[in-house]
């Protein structure tokens, strides 16, 4: 059995860590849902010019916002909006983004040197999945709100086919997936 020591640096460590994590899925999920451009404010706050491919391949994040910013074409102005629109959001997703790290810590503790309860990795489960299943509504609630008030028919037009192909690539994925599993349980 492994025994394990947290100290509260550690946990505060991770606390960070996973709030970072979280920040990047969290961004991530907005531009898969709306095609990257609620993303496009932070790659406007990161000047977005640099052209080495050590900055493109940063994470990313950073080639998804650039590959966004150019197939929506939005103007500065735009880009102000959805910056603002996000901001805006801070009030109501930061309160979601501490009870999460708060949960993942309780997590942490009920399963330190090798505990298992399972109804209490449950119950804490649960939580966990009540307070992502509320960060989703923020999110698509934001995401709404740009679609519809700062995007262009044009822009909406073309975020709906990047959308297309995106559920279509979900959809191969999913096939490839379905495939490799029932070939396994042949075997």
């Amino acid at each position: 059995m492994r025994v394990s020591y947290v100290d509260s640096q550690t946990v505060e460590e991770e606390f960070e860590v996973m709030k970072s994590k979280f920040v990047t899925v969290v961004i991530a999920v907005l531009a898969l849902m709306l095609c990257g451009t609620a993303m496009l404010s932070y790659a406007q706050q990161n000047d977005g010019t640099s052209s080495s491919p050590k900055a493109a391949w940063a994470g990313h994040r950073h080639s998804h916002m650039g590959y966004m910013a150019r197939e929506l074409n939005l103007t500065d102005a735009q880009k102000q909006q959805i910056k603002t629109i996000m901001q805006s959001q801070k009030a109501t997703m930061s309160p979601l983004m501490q009870q999460l790290a708060t949960n993942r810590k309780a997590m942490l503790q009920a399963t330190a040197n090798g505990a298992y309860n399972q109804a209490q990795v449950t119950a804490i489960a649960s939580q966990q999945a009540q307070l992502m299943a509320q960060m989703t509504v923020q999110k698509q609630a934001l995401q709404h709100q740009i679609y519809t008030q700062v995007l262009t028919s044009d822009q909406r037009a073309k975020a709906d086919e990047l959308r297309q192909k995106q559920i279509s690539r979900i959809d191969q994925h999913m096939q490839k997936w379905s495939q490799s599993g029932s070939g396994t349980a042949e075997q």
